[in-house]
Formats: structure tokens, C-alpha cells, sequence
């Protein structure tokens, strides 16, 4: 969580403003950032030149300055608010002393009203007669309070002041409360002293009650003063907080050693950051445990301070309400990757936020009203929604298809209809991509498309198919997808990735053409090991010091953004785990290719499409013109020994998966290789359960799905079919004849749909035609069409990386820094060279190396 959520999350609503304003200080300091690199460029006239200079003195004097503001803000407060609040705590102690002598006096005047009890051990006054009584029931407390007040209340507060004194106390074996049970106090001392006048009854009842009453209202005042104490400690820790980070920020961005000294200096020697205030604070809070503790729980302090946090924590939960969770979680959910292009769902939420649901609105169900001959009815607007309509073609097409003869056997007949089927709802996405995987297994087995591999291949019964599939959905694949994902993970959290990305462009200097060739070999690289969802998210983070600098509508940040978005793409085919296309390419290559003759033919084409793109954006951008580029810094952190031993596993797993064909006898295959990291890094708890819930699961179950998919395909026999009818038409055409074919056809479908669908409904199907050709090349054509998948980008909605890239904004103006037109007139010609690099480059090494 950013440190301002977190502020604004932990903060008191009541003292908002007089907490360190952080947002507006890293405003100013980013204000600070771009006179400085103004500073240098001639300035037309005094009217537009800067209120300050570029010196280091007066960008220290004017940041100095605004955190003294602050800090005197801070310190005000704080002392107002401390002289308060130990103000009641005074006259808590005092009241709770008096009223101690109370009870005690109550006792002695009424010494046969007490039953005879064994102290506490550890407790002063042990004979205090209210420390002999607790909280009863809520029915109890209720007629106690309506006859010490000698009139009935109003239900709610009676209600309310009931369940507020059962809430206090819980059980009597949480140990002795404020009062042990009142009514039965009575019936034992009426049973005991029958000679006792009714006045003299009335009298001592009334006595307990009136004291009762005033135990309660000391406990709440408690209770009170505690969580004030506790909301203290918490603004001076936030404060600190506060200063600290907003410190290192200034000294990261504007390059300076400001932080050690100010700190030093002026907010430790600050009354409220003074250890002695923090340590007077902490002793008041204990003074209050041990009172509790006396008063509630004679005498367990561990108990007592359990049911203070308990309150305290009530507290939090009811004055800070779910407002700041629900902004938070609307946060993570529009930073995290979109799965597919349509928004609209047929009964989901929308995204529109203009239409969400405010807090206290009544969830209402949109109608609209159709007119009919028989008058004006009201209808679910869902009930027109494209996407109904969407499911409902898509819906009969399948019908149509499972019962239209066009193949010769059942089991074919029904794996056609279902392959159409979940090949439009992958396409046109009615529905999420991961909800289509999981149609597969369900309709392969009812729809019975499975056969035994062994011949004479009969369909199988559902109970043996459905093990069958399920079978085929989890293979070494997907374990070796898993250990993939465990290393990018390892490598995000402990920030290795973003060291290593920054100190490679911190040595690419200021010149604009260098900058963007540097950060585009950045993005290639971060996505063959973080995947190409994550690469473009760290590259952007890292390169926000030149966007911020830049005018809104520079050339170098449209060819820097896009660039990062197009060389990510292009990485995501660079190594088997940087996106899950290329595992399914490795499942439908026998034997599989190992790491390095991976890394032989891909990194050759990836590198050169990138130097085509990056000439490519130069002429079409033209971003040095008039351009001053500001150097990015590298990170001044230590390799601590966790990032030592995370990058230690990191390269020793990638070594066995480069020569796991040497040791398959040993290990088998890559996906046992994978575990190795899950078991290093979530065995030891750099990782957690949190790290691993948080995997692309969704990316998993597609992955799986297609699995399934293509098992059931070639199983039905539907795809040696298919095959043999593409092959007679490719029949005159050479191998590479048939890859330029099977290219340019797989670059135009994975332009429109998801690089991994892509991947799922045609791999399959192109490893059959390679294998049916009378030279077979199997897995040179399933390489050079994965190659292709990941190659296309002509829309913004072709990959992860260019749906990142169009939601990049100005912080200043708010547009969006691309357009459509951008990836129309750049995207598309990239996908074009890197098109001629995979059918002329990729295909020579696909030969060189027997494929």
C-alpha cells in the first residue's frame, strides 16, 4: 500500500489536517525536479522564468522551510491534544479513586449484604464490596437501571446501554467483572437478613444501582481516554513515518543528503518525536492497563490489555469504515492487468465509475421499457445487453453445429461444435477467459469426444473420460508455468528487478535516441523473467522522473511509452516461461526444445525486431528534437543477503532448465525442475500464501483449458482430420511456403484476440499439419507460429503491454499520453518487420538447429 493510503487509512477523520500533508509535499518536490532541469534552457523573458533557481541551497532552503511549517503544524497539535487528553486521564484517576472509596464505604456501612469471596490474588482493596459484583445479563441490567432511575426510558437507549454493558463483559470466565450479578446479590442478602424492613431493602437497592450506574460510566470514560492515548501515539508515529519517506524521496529525485540531517536535527529534537514523550506516553497507556485491570479483571493485566485492544479496535473498525478499504481495493483492481477487451458482462458490475453504487444507495436493478401491442412492459436492461445477444448466437451456433452432419463420426461431430464454440467465446470474450477453460472439460466429457489412445480408439464412458481430461489439464507445463511465476514474484517483491533495470539505464546517459534503445532492451529483458504483464508496470514506474520532465505533448514520451510497450510484447517470446503461449508451444513440440535451443533461435529475432522498432519509432517520433532527458539514478540500496540467495536460486534453476535434456534422467522433465524455487523461496517464507493467492490463477486455468482442449481435439481425432484436409491444400507449397502461410494468418487473429488464445485454438492444429507434410517439421512450424503470437501488436487491445501503455496518463493534464492512431500507424509496421524477421531470420536458425 502507498504511504498516502496508508496515512489517509490510519489517520483520526477528526485530525486530518493537522497530519504531515505528504501528497502535497511530493507535489513539491516533483515541482522542484522540473525547475531544475529547466533551470539550464533558456528562458524567454522574466515572467516565465522560474520563482527559484536551480541551486542546491535554494532547493534545500524552500523544501526546508515547508517541512518546518509542517513540523510546527505537528508539534501544535500534538500539544494541545496531549494536555487534553492527560488532562481527563487526571480526572479519571481521581473519580476511580473515589469511587474505589465508595465501594468501600458501601461495604462497611452494609457489611452482611457481602458474600463471603476470596480475593484476587495480586489486587489491592481486595474487600471492596463492588469488586465481589459483575455485569449480569442484558434483562438483568435493564431492571436494575429502570429502578435506580425510578423511570422508564426510551427502548432505544435502554437497548442501546444494555448492550453496551453486556458488550464490556463476556463470560465470568474471563475472571471477576465490575459487578458479579446484581439480582442474585439481592436475593442472597434478602434470604439472609428476612428481618431487614422493605425500606431498608428499597434503600440498599438503590444504593447498588447508583453505584453500578457509575462503575459503568467510569469504564466507558476508560475506555475513552484509552483509544485517545492509543490515536496519540499512532499521529506521532505516522508523522515519523511521514517525514522519513518524504525525505528520501527529495533526496532520490533531486539527488541530495538531506534526510540523516534534518531528521537528526530538527524532528527528533521536536517535543512529540522526543523519546522521553513517546516513553511518558507508553507509561500513561499502562497506568490506564493496570487500572482496567483492577477495576474489570482483578487483576490480570494480560487480560485487561486484550479487552483494551478489543475496543480500541471496535473503535477503528466503526470511525474508520470501509470507505478507505473500497477506495484502496479500486486502486489495486485498475493497476492490475486486464484479462480481456470487452467491459460489458451480462449480469456484472459496470465499470463505468460515473455509475457505481454509492455508499448508503439502494441497489437497484436497471429497467428499461418496451412498448408491445398489448401495452408498456418493464424489463431487465440486461435483457438487451450485446453481450446476451453475443452468448445467444454463439449458443445456437453450437446447436446448429452439433446437429448439421458434417463429420463422419459422433465423436468428431460433437469436438467440432464445441471447438467453434468455446473459440468464439474465447475471440469475442462473452464471457472471461478463464470461465471458457473450464466449459472445456465439461463439454468433452458430456458431449463423450474422448476416445482411448489405444486402438481400436472407442469413445470412452464419461467417468473414464472425465479422468481423461482432467489428466491432461494439470502436466509438467503448467508446474513449470507455477515455478516461473514464483520467480517473478520473488524477484518484484525484494525490488531486484527494478536495481537491476535501473542501473542499466542510468548508464544510457541523456541522449533521447539512447534513452529509448536502452529502456525498450530493459523491457525485452524484464519480460523473459517477470512476464510481459508485469514488465511494462516496472518499466513505466521506472521511467517517470523523464516523463514528469517532459512538455505533455513531447514525441519522446509517446516513442518512450510505446516502445516499452512494443519491446515488451516482443519479449514475451524470448524465453519458454516469459508468457504462457510459449508453454503451450512447448507442450505441442516432441521432443521439447530445452532452454538454450530456446534462447538460440528466439533471441536473435527478438533483438533484431527491436532494433527495427527503435529506428522504426526515431523516424516516425523523431523524439530528440528539442528534448532534454533527466538521468535516471540508480538505486543506492545494498544487495541485502535475501536478494543474494533470490538471485543465486534465480540462476541456478535457469541453468537446469537450459540442460534439462542432459538431466532428464535425473529430473525428468522442466515442470520438476519448477518446484525447486517454490519449495527455496515460499518454504523459507520469502514468500508467503499471500504471494502465492495472488498468482495469475486466471492466466493458469486458460492455460489449462487449452490443455484440455487440444487433448480432446487430437484425441476425437477431429484434428488429424483437419490436418489432412489443410495439408491437401498446402500440398504444392515448401516447408517455409507453409510457415509464411501459417504466419501471417496466426499475426492477423492474435492482432484481435488474447496472444495466448491464439496460441490454444491454432498451435495445435499447426503441429498436426507439420506432421502430416511429406518433409515433417512439426516443431519448426509450432516455433515460428508462438514467434508470431507474441509478435502481434497492432491494437491496443493486442496484449498486456499495449493495455498498459494507452492507460498511461500526464499527471499534470490528466490526457492520455496515446492514442489509437499511435499503434495503428507504429504497432502494426512493428508487427510487419517482425514478421519478415521470424519468416527469414527465425526460420534459418530453426534450421540450424534441426527443428
Amino acid at each position: 500500500m502507498k504511504f498516502s493510503h496508508s496515512l489517509q487509512f490510519n489517520a483520526v477523520p477528526d485530525w486530518s489536517s493537522h497530519y504531515i500533508a505528504y501528497s502535497n509535499l511530493k507535489k513539491l518536490i516533483y515541482t522542484l525536479e522540473k525547475q531544475v532541469h529547466s533551470s539550464s534552457q533558456a528562458v524567454p523573458d522574466h515572467e516565465s522564468s522560474p520563482l527559484i533557481t536551480g541551486n542546491v541551497e535554494d532547493l534545500d532552503k524552500t523544501f526546508t522551510s515547508t517541512l518546518d511549517l509542517e513540523l510546527e503544524k505537528i508539534c501544535s497539535f500534538y500539544q494541545l491534544k496531549e494536555l487534553e487528553v492527560y488532562g481527563e486521564m487526571d480526572d479519571l484517576l481521581k473519580d476511580e479513586e473515589a469511587f474505589e472509596a465508595e465501594a468501600e464505604e458501601a461495604e462497611a456501612e452494609h457489611p452482611e449484604g457481602r458474600r463471603a469471596t476470596v480475593a484476587a490474588p495480586g489486587r489491592p482493596r481486595s474487600g471492596s464490596l463492588f469488586k465481589n459484583f459483575g455485569l449480569g445479563d442484558g434483562k438483568k441490567i435493564r431492571r436494575t437501571s429502570t429502578r435506580s432511575t425510578g423511570s422508564g426510558r426510551e427502548d432505544d437507549e435502554d437497548s442501546d446501554e444494555a448492550d453496551e454493558r453486556a458488550a464490556l463483559t463476556r463470560t465470568k470466565s474471563v475472571g471477576g467483572r465490575l459487578l458479579q450479578d446484581h439480582d442474585d446479590t439481592r436475593s442472597d442478602f434478602r434470604s439472609s437478613k428476612r428481618r431487614t424492613s422493605m425500606a431498608f431493602d428499597d434503600y440498599n437497592d438503590m444504593s447498588f444501582s447508583v453505584l453500578y450506574d457509575s462503575g459503568i460510566s467510569l469504564k466507558k470514560r476508560l475506555v475513552h481516554v484509552y483509544v485517545s492515548l492509543c490515536e496519540l501515539r499512532s499521529f506521532i508515529q505516522l508523522n515519523q513515518t511521514g517525514f522519513t519517506k518524504v525525505l528520501k524521496k527529495y533526496d532520490k529525485i533531486l539527488d541530495r543528503q538531506l534526510k540523516t540531517s534534518y531528521i537528526t536535527n530538527f524532528v527528533e529534537t521536536a517535543y512529540p518525536f522526543q523519546k522521553s514523550t513517546m516513553n511518558t506516553l507508553n507509561s500513561h497507556v499502562g497506568k490506564l492497563e493496570q487500572v482496567y485491570a483492577n477495576l474489570v479483571t482483578k487483576g490480570k493485566i494480560d487480560e485487561a490489555r486484550r479487552e483494551l485492544r478489543l475496543h480500541l479496535r471496535e473503535h477503528v473498525v466503526w470511525e474508520r469504515n470501509t470507505v478507505w478499504r473500497e477506495m484502496i481495493g479500486i486502486e489495486r483492481k485498475s493497476q492490475a492487468a486486464n484479462m480481456g477487451i470487452r467491459q460489458l458482462t451480462m449480469l456484472g458490475r459496470d465499470n463505468d465509475p460515473t455509475k457505481a453504487r454509492k455508499l448508503g444507495d439502494e441497489q437497484l436493478v436497471e429497467m428499461q421499457e418496451i412498448d408491445t401491442p398489448v401495452g408498456k412492459y418493464s424489463c431487465p436492461s440486461w435483457l438487451f445487453s450485446s453481450t446476451l445477444y453475443t452468448i445467444i448466437t454463439l449458443i445456437t451456433i453450437f446447436l446448429v453445429l452439433l446437429f448439421l452432419p458434417l463429420m463422419a463420426q459422433p465423436e468428431q461431430q460433437n469436438c467440432l461444435a464445441m471447438i467453434v464454440f468455446v473459440s468464439l467465446l474465447w475471440a469475442t470474450e462473452a464471457i472471461p477467459l478463464f470461465v471458457t477453460s473450464l466449459l472445456v472439460p465439461f463439454l468433452a466429457v458430456t458431449l463423450r469426444v474422448v476416445r482411448s489412445d489405444q486402438k481400436p480408439h472407442n469413445r470412452l464412458e464419461s467417468k473414464a473420460a472425465a479422468s481423461y481430461v482432467f489428466g491432461s489439464m494439470w502436466t509438467p507445463v503448467i508446474m513449470l508455468l507455477l515455478g516461473g511465476f514464483t520467480i517473478a514474484a520473488a524477484l518484484s517483491k525484494y525490488n531486484i528487478a527494478k536495481m537491476m533495470a535501473t542501473f542499466v539505464l542510468s548508464k544510457a546517459g541523456t541522449k533521447p535516441r539512447t534513452v529509448l534503445l536502452a529502456s525498450m532492451f530493459v523491457a525485452m529483458f524484464a519480460s523473459m523473467w517477470i512476464s510481459n504483464v508485469a514488465a511494462p508496470v516496472l518499466c513505466y514506474s521506472i521511467v517517470q522522473p523523464i516523463l514528469r520532465n517532459l512538455p505533455s505533448d513531447s514525441d519522446m514520451s509517446k516513442a518512450l511509452l510505446l516502445g516499452i510497450a512494443l519491446a515488451s510484447n516482443i519479449g514475451g517470446a524470448a524465453s519458454p516461461i516469459a508468457s504462457p503461449q510459449n508453454l503451450i508451444a512447448l507442450q505441442n513440440m516432441s521432443p521439447q526444445p530445452g532452454w538454450g535451443t530456446w534462447f538460440f533461435v528466439a533471441l536473435p529475432v527478438c533483438i533484431i525486431s527491436i532494433f527495427l522498432i527503435w529506428m522504426l519509432l526515431l523516424v516516425t517520433f523523431k523524439p530528440g528534437r528539442g528534448t532534454t532527458i533527466v538521468p535516471i539514478r540508480p538505486m543506492k540500496d545494498k544487495f541485502s543477503g535475501v536478494q543474494w540467495y533470490i538471485s543465486i536460486v534465480t540462476v541456478i534453476t535457469i541453468a537446469l532448465w537450459c540442460v534439462s535434456h542432459q538431466l532428464q534422467p535425473i529430473f525428468g522433465d522442466m515442470g520438476v525442475v519448477a518446484i525447486i524455487p517454490i519449495v527455496l523461496f515460499f518454504g523459507t517464507g520469502i514468500l508467503t500464501k499471500e504471494d502465492f493467492n495472488n498468482f495469475l490463477w486466471t492466466i493458469i486455468i486458460l492455460a489449462a483449458g487449452g490443455l484440455a482442449l487440444g487433448k480432446s481435439v487430437s484425441s476425437s481425432g477431429l484434428l488429424h482430420t483437419l490436418a489432412e484436409e489443410i495439408t491437401g491444400k498446402v500440398q504444392g507449397l515448401s516447408l517455409y511456403g507453409v510457415l509464411v502461410v501459417f504466419a501471417g494468418l496466426i499475426l492477423v487473429v492474435a492482432t484481435f484476440i488474447s496472444h495466448t488464445v491464439a496460441a490454444l485454438i491454432f498451435l495445435p492444429l499447426v503441429k498436426e499439419v507439420g506432421q502430416g507434410m511429406a518433409e515433417p517439421h512439426p516443431n519448426l512450424l509450432v516455433m515460428g507460429s508462438v514467434l508470431m503470437c507474441s509478435a502481434a501488436m497492432g491494437l491496443p487491445t493486442s496484449g498486456f503491454p499495449n493495455m498498459t501503455a494507452i492507460m498511461m496518463e500526464d499527471s499534470q493534464t490528466g490526457q492520455r499520453y496515446l492514442q489509437v492512431k499511435h499503434f495503428l500507424t507504429r504497432g502494426v509496421p512493428a508487427s510487419i518487420l517482425t514478421f519478415f524477421v521470424v519468416i527469414t531470420v527465425g526460420y534459418g536458425l530453426m534450421l540450424l538447429v534441426s527443428f
